[in-house]
């Protein structure tokens, strides 16, 4: 007996052309931060007398326009404090000696490569330049290659988790939640200890690197929790849309997200993914300076997901006491 097919031609194409949309979508997230990313509006802290930043200032902008965002401050010290908060991806300080450049690898080696080809042309003019750097990287990585590999792993164990809870606890909100810590936990620790105890990749806190790393990933798997519980499977794809082709491109993990091209390095900041990312940087090379508002934007999503798995059981509530006084309805009826 032959098989009857329902599918049409009209499927077909709708298939055809949507996947086609779909992989054109997703070179589109990836491509166009990567080839529009680099040095543009670099936040950096200039520190010394007021007559001698101005000179910096103006070298600056004649030698390289457009490439930095100068802040000035009265002191090297000041300048420091400006770096290691994560306000500036380095400084330069001029002072009786002589100019001092001040990098921060841990915030992204780009950074310090542009840094050091601005003292080169510094020295080339007959200045005498020295470099301190303040957030160095681990001798065994020394790019923090380490740092730009979570991206996967953060969105990979997020969704996978969410997605494994909604299937396996379709009547418990609470189980699934308890689920995600725990394995946002586990996971965070085990992947601390394969990058900083394996690796070497990281030079940190340990634990507080450990909770950061699940701190994102409880994110990510929290809001896909509340959207597969408001809206189904639909929610699902949505939160994986959100944080695979969106988050992941705009998270900054290579270079920092000062790299990427105008708002995008910004709006990546407020998306999960980007926000674990500088704040295991934050806790891995800087002492934790810059972590707070990152934590908040991962608390916030946190929150958010909480909220709206609340709205999808008083939903699903709603749903339930429509059918029941229906069917007491009916019953009564007949």
């Amino acid at each position: 007996m032959a098989t009857r097919t329902t599918s049409s031609p009209r499927t077909l194409v709708a298939i055809v052309v949507g996947i086609t949309v779909m992989v054109a979508l997703m070179l589109l997230a990836f491509a166009a931060p990567a080839l529009n990313s680099g040095p543009k509006d670099l936040p950096l802290a200039v520190s010394g007398p007021e007559q001698a930043t101005s000179k910096v200032t103006a070298a600056l902008d004649k030698q390289a326009p457009g490439t930095f965002d100068v802040t000035t401050y009265a002191t090297e010290q000041e300048g420091a404090e400006a770096i290691t908060d994560r306000e500036a991806i380095g400084g330069i300080t001029v002072g009786a000696k002589g100019v001092t450049v001040q990098t921060a690898t841990g915030a992204g080696t780009a950074y310090t490569q542009v840094l050091k080809g601005v003292g080169a042309g510094l020295e080339e003019s007959g200045q005498k330049v020295t470099y301190v750097e303040l957030a160095p990287t681990t001798t065994d990585d020394p790019q923090a290659v380490g740092v730009s590999t979570l991206g996967l792993p953060l969105v990979f164990g997020g969704m996978a988790t969410a997605a494994l809870l909604l299937l396996v606890y379709r009547g418990s909100t609470l189980m699934r939640f308890v689920g995600a810590t725990a394995i946002a936990l586990l996971a965070g620790f085990v992947a601390t200890a394969i990058l900083q105890l394996g690796f070497g990749a990281l030079d940190g806190d340990y634990w507080l690197t450990s909770l950061s790393i699940s701190a994102g990933i409880l994110a990510i798997s929290a809001t896909v929790l509340g959207l597969g519980a408001l809206v189904g499977a639909p929610g699902i794809g949505i939160g994986a849309v959100t944080m695979l082709f969106v988050a992941n491109p705009l998270s900054g993990l290579a270079n920092g997200p000062q790299w990427l091209p105008g708002v995008w390095g910004e709006v990546g900041q407020l998306l999960p993914v980007g926000a674990a990312g500088s704040l295991v940087r934050s806790v891995a090379f800087f002492d934790g300076g810059g972590a707070i508002s990152h934590l908040v934007v991962l608390a916030v999503w946190i929150v958010l997901g909480v909220a709206l798995a609340g709205l999808g059981v008083a939903r699903q509530g709603r749903g339930t006491h429509v059918a029941t006084a229906e069917r007491e309805e009916a019953l009564a009826s007949a």
